[in-house]
């Protein structure tokens, strides 16, 4: 199987087997290749309501590539989700003409609802028994961000996407290098106002464990861990308190794009959008009260490819 999600700042392929029927119903997908480029489709949809043409292009030539390598490892079926940035704007239909004649099947541009339960799926596989659901899983992309409170044996609950991401709260409220102190306070009331619409929506405040996807969080993780490299297998599952979010993000926040770049875990096309991460992050742990988070390097990419089987 072969699951592409699209979002807003990146794109990532998943080519995976499905783990043989003695492993049990916890097993994980077998991968044989993920991958992840930063393209930034949704650079300025927040305030053109359009795709830009360049933004377009980065994303054909990545997912030429990730299509031969498809094509290289003989995935029987293929489904590909395209999220936040490709549901805004006004131009979507030239996206999906060039996702059809590069990849050969349609995008789906899915339901913030779908895009959810997608990520809910993904993360919950194997949670380790100190986990303790029900679960608030939080997804934060480039444009939105997806909460989700369920547990195993009964599914999704509830869950709702929200216009608060990375790339959307950089270009609607960052624009220092670093932020000022008024830029982060503006971004803060903002993303506050959607954290606490979104609690409202979905039960998150009744859930015992809070985790999160998507390289916002996995960076923040990976920060807090001080790894020397960007480790997969350091970070996923791993637990990390309020307060070192809290601590990270200050620093975060309070250092340029360059200085980012000078911490070994950092990846450069995220850079200069960590900080809103960090902070969507931080403010969700506050109005949830949540103590900890539990980071998943699985998400909504596993639950496309589990979606396939």
């Amino acid at each position: 199987m072969a699951a592409i999600d699209c979002g807003t700042n990146s794109i990532r392929l998943l080519v995976a087997d499905l783990p043989d029927a003695s492993a049990g119903p916890e097993a994980p997908l077998v991968d044989l290749s993920r991958r992840m480029e930063i393209v930034r489709l949704g650079q300025d949809v927040d305030r053109t309501g359009r795709l830009a043409d360049e933004a377009i292009e980065r994303t054909r030539v990545a997912l030429e590539s990730y299509t031969a390598q498809i094509r290289q490892l003989g995935a029987e079926r293929v489904r590909m989700c395209a999220t936040s940035a490709s549901r805004d704007a006004t131009n979507a239909e030239v996206f999906r003409t060039m996702v059809r004649e590069t990849l050969g099947v349609a995008p789906e541009v899915v339901s913030g609802d779908e895009e959810a339960r997608l990520s809910f799926t993904g993360a919950v596989r194997g949670l380790a028994a100190d986990a303790q659901p029900p679960y608030l899983v939080v997804d934060i992309g480039g444009g939105s961000t997806e909460f989700v409170v369920g547990d195993r044996e009964h599914g999704v609950r509830a869950g709702v996407s929200m216009d608060i991401g990375c790339v959307r709260m950089t270009e609607r409220h960052l624009a220092g290098d670093p932020p000022s102190a008024a830029q982060i306070a503006a971004a803060e009331a903002d993303i506050t106002a959607v954290v606490d619409r979104a609690l409202a929506a979905v039960p998150g405040r009744e859930a015992a464990t809070l985790v999160g996807l998507a390289g916002s969080v996995t960076t923040v993780v990976a920060l807090a861990q001080n790894l020397s490299e960007y480790d997969p297998a350091r970070i996923h599952h791993a637990r990390v308190s309020y307060d070192d979010v809290a601590r990270v993000t200050a620093d975060l926040l309070g250092k340029s794009r360059e200085q980012r770049l000078a911490y070994p875990v950092m990846h450069p096309g995220r850079a200069d959008v960590i900080g809103a991460g960090a902070l969507v992050l931080r403010i969700i742990m506050e109005r949830a009260g949540m103590s900890s988070v539990v980071a998943s390097e699985h998400d909504i990419l596993d639950g496309i490819a589990w979606s396939l089987a």
